[in-house]
Order: C-alpha cells, then sequence, then structure tokens
C-alpha cells in the first residue's frame, strides 16, 4: 500500500484492537500472583520466585516462538498465543496447589512470547516504512494502556469473587483478543519449504496482494533459520544489540527503584502508588509524538534522549527526601520511557530481514528479555553489597552506557534500506554497522 494513502485508523481494530486486550488481561492478573501464591502456601521469597516465572517463560519461549510463527503465520499465532494465555489464566484461577499455579504463570510468559512476536511481525510487515515507527509506538503504547487499565478491570470483579476473579477477567479478555485476532488479514501464506522444513511464501497484505517477498517458500532459497540468521546479522545483534539490551534493563529497573526509594524515604503505600501511577500516565501520553519524531527525523531522535532522560532521572532520586522530589524524578523517569516506547521494536524492524524475519525477531526479543531479568538482578546485588541509593546509581549508569551504545550504532536520519522495494533489509549505514 503505497504510503501517501495509508492511516494507522485503517488497520486500527485487527493491528491494536488484541494488544489492549491481551495488555489488559496481563495487566489485570500482576497484582494478585504474589497473593494467590501466598494463599497457596509460598513463603514471601518463593512467591517472589513465582513473579519472575512470566519474564522466564518468555525468556525461553522467544526462540521457539519463531518456528510457530514462521509455521503458521501472524494471524494464527496470535490466535493461538491468546487461546494459550486464556488456557493458562483459567488454570491459575482454579489451581489447588502451588506447583501448578506456579506452572500457569509459566505458561503465560510463553503466550506473552509468542504474541509479542507474531504483533511485531505483523505490522513491520503491513505498515508501509514511512508509517513504522508509529504503528510500532502506538503498539507498544496501547499494550501499556491496557496493562495499565488491567487492575481497574479487574478490581470489582475481585471484590465479589475474590482473587481468583482477576484470572477471569483475563482469561475473558485474552480470549477475546483471541477472536479479534481471527479478524486479521494473512500477511503470508503457509506452505511446505521443503522435506520437513516449514516456511511461507510471498503473498498479500493489506492491500499489497501478489507482491512476492522472496519468502522462505521460494524453492531457489534455502528456508531460513535461527542459526542462519544468527550467523549472518551477527555483527547487529553482538553491536545495537547491546543497546537494546541495556534499554530493558534500564527500563526493568524502573519499575523497580519508584517502590523502593519511596519505601526507604518512609512514604506510605498510597502515596507511593500515586507517584508510580502518574509517571505511568505520563508515560502513556506521549507514544504517538515520539513514533512521529522516529518517522521523520530517525531513530537516534528518540533512541538517545530516552536513555540520557531515564538515566537522568535515576541519578537523580537518590538525591530526593521527600513525596515531591520522588514525584518529580518519577515524572522525568515515565516521560523518558514514554519517548521510548516501541523504540525496541522498531530498530528490530528495521534491521530485519524478510526472508527470515520471525527468526531476527525471535533473537530480538531473547536480548531485550536477557536484558529485562539482567536490571534488576544488578540492581538487588548492588543493593546487597552496598546500599539502595548504589543500586540506583548502577542503573543510571548502564543508562548512560546505553545512550552511548545508541548514539554509536543506531544509524543517523531516517532509515535507508538496502532493498529498492524497501522489504525489510536492515540499514545500509550507521557507525560501525557496515551491511552484512
Amino acid at each position: 500500500m503505497p504510503a501517501d494513502s495509508f492511516s494507522l485508523k485503517s488497520i486500527a481494530l485487527p493491528a491494536f484492537g488484541p494488544t489492549l486486550l491481551y495488555g489488559l488481561a496481563t495487566g489485570a492478573i500482576l497484582p494478585v500472583i504474589a497473593l494467590t501464591a501466598r494463599d497457596l502456601g509460598a513463603s514471601v521469597a518463593l512467591a517472589a520466585l513465582v513473579i519472575t516465572l512470566t519474564g522466564i517463560g518468555s525468556l525461553l519461549t522467544n526462540v521457539p516462538a519463531t518456528v510457530l510463527t514462521t509455521r503458521f503465520g501472524e494471524k494464527w499465532a496470535l490466535v493461538i498465543a491468546s487461546v494459550w494465555c486464556a488456557a493458562a489464566m483459567a488454570t491459575a484461577a482454579l489451581a489447588p496447589v502451588l506447583w501448578i499455579f506456579a506452572l500457569a504463570v509459566f505458561m503465560v510468559g510463553m503466550a506473552g512470547s509468542v504474541f509479542g512476536l507474531a504483533r511485531q511481525s505483523y505490522l513491520t510487515e503491513a505498515v508501509p516504512l514511512d508509517y513504522r515507527a508509529r504503528a510500532l509506538s502506538t503498539l507498544g503504547g496501547v499494550n501499556r494502556i491496557g496493562v495499565f487499565a488491567g487492575p481497574f478491570a479487574a478490581a470489582g470483579v475481585i471484590h465479589f469473587a475474590g482473587t481468583s476473579g482477576a484470572y477471569w477477567v483475563g482469561t475473558a479478555a485474552a480470549l477475546l483478543a483471541g477472536v479479534i485476532s481471527l479478524q486479521v488479514p494473512e500477511l503470508r501464506v503457509p506452505v511446505a519449504a521443503g522435506p520437513g522444513s516449514p516456511g511461507r511464501s510471498g503473498g498479500a497484505d493489506l492491500g499489497r496482494a501478489g507482491k512476492s517477498r522472496g519468502g522462505a517458500g521460494d524453492p531457489a532459497l534455502p528456508a531460513p533459520t535461527v542459526r542462519s540468521v544468527l550467523r549472518s546479522h551477527g555483527t547487529v545483534f553482538r553491536t545495537l544489540g547491546l543497546g537494546i539490551l541495556l534499554i530493558a534493563a534500564v527500563r526493568a529497573s524502573r519499575q523497580a527503584v519508584i517502590p523502593l526509594w519511596a519505601q526507604h524515604i518512609g512514604l506510605d503505600p498510597t502515596q507511593t502508588a500515586l507517584i508510580y501511577g502518574v509517571s505511568g500516565a505520563i508515560d502513556m501520553l506521549i507514544f504517538y509524538p515520539a513514533g512521529k519524531v522516529m518517522d521523520l527525523w530517525g531513530r537516534r531522535w528518540v533512541a538517545v534522549p530516552c536513555m540520557l532522560t531515564m538515566a537522568a532521572g535515576l541519578g537523580l532520586m537518590p538525591l530526593t527526601t521527600n513525596s515531591t522530589g520522588l514525584l518529580l524524578v518519577s515524572l522525568i523517569l515515565g516521560f523518558g520511557n514514554g519517548i521510548g516506547s516501541g523504540i525496541v521494536m522498531t530498530l528490530g524492524a528495521d534491521f530485519s530481514p524478510s526472508p527470515g524475519r520471525p527468526q531476527f525477531l525471535g533473537i530480538w526479543r531473547l536480548l531485550a528479555d536477557s536484558g529485562t531479568m539482567a536490571g534488576p538482578a544488578l540492581l538487588s546485588a548492588v543493593t546487597a553489597l552496598v546500599s539502595l541509593s548504589a543500586g540506583i546509581g548502577a542503573t543510571a549508569v548502564l543508562g548512560l552506557l546505553g545512550a552511548a551504545a545508541l548514539w554509536k550504532w543506531v544509524p543517523k536520519g531516517r532509515p535507508g534500506y538496502g532493498r529498492p522495494d524497501g522489504s525489510g533489509a536492515q540499514p545500509v549505514s550507521g557507525p560501525g554497522l557496515p551491511p552484512e
């Protein structure tokens, strides 16, 4: 579809509707996972470990998710992930013992990995290059809105049905996400790429009917694998991939430091929740302008300021001593995180090859999830060895390192593409990133 005739509104329901509902489903259960684990006999430490199982499930499923997406296509991967998530949440609601509940939480993480990969791959293919950052920033923003609304949607049901009500809200939202995903237009048709090797042919997508992208179904080309994509794009993963890992680490740490520092300076839970909520609201308000800046001026104009702003907020946090100071710093963190909405997905889309996009994005998400796990781990380790303020300072240093990595390896200006049709080849120029 030509860029001058494209509108995000034309794909709003199939592209963003499932994401909003899926975010609501996961947001509904986040506040009660630890409580349910405790009700089933877990200690405080074990309940905290159960919470991490969503991240572990996502981390371990990123690469296998590429096989599912490649075999069945983005549309059916979204449907399968939504149904799997609904089954996991229903299992959590009915779990009679802790290990079954822990397995259900792990399954939620697995579903999230498949859903995230499929939705990113879908929008990368369906949206013209000139609108890519806006589309992916909106995707990230819509997901955050869903996660933010989830606890409120679950609160009324919890009042009448107890904590299990949150999981039933999640089940219903996930199933509805799957139903809407059935309306997603097919991007490519699943075909056999060779004996024992699933693949897909080029096909139609939202008005680009008949335009073959030389997919894995082309008998003249070998079907891409995770190993082949890792080998051919190793330079990108070793360089810009480091910046992506650092972005994820700082973002994950940000979620922990606000409540931890609030408790440290003596704020009550109500004040802490309000500060955290206001920071999240700022985060959600600016995703579209940030995407437009990336489309018009280039990715670096958002990627580097995002990390510098968050590094500044984290660096200032140990200097705050009251609610007003913490609120101001939290607003800085929310703004920094908000302008970076979609940056990880956008850079992944820019550098992903076609064929081989699902495999590339699976590795890309693996790097991001590794950072999500590593950031809080570093915060915890430094806090245990030195102090909380030192731990927060260490995450600020990660932000500065991330800004430096992104400045060096994110190409200048609007993305340039190595293929005349702009079909998803990686940018052809950028400091330290020669074309592979």
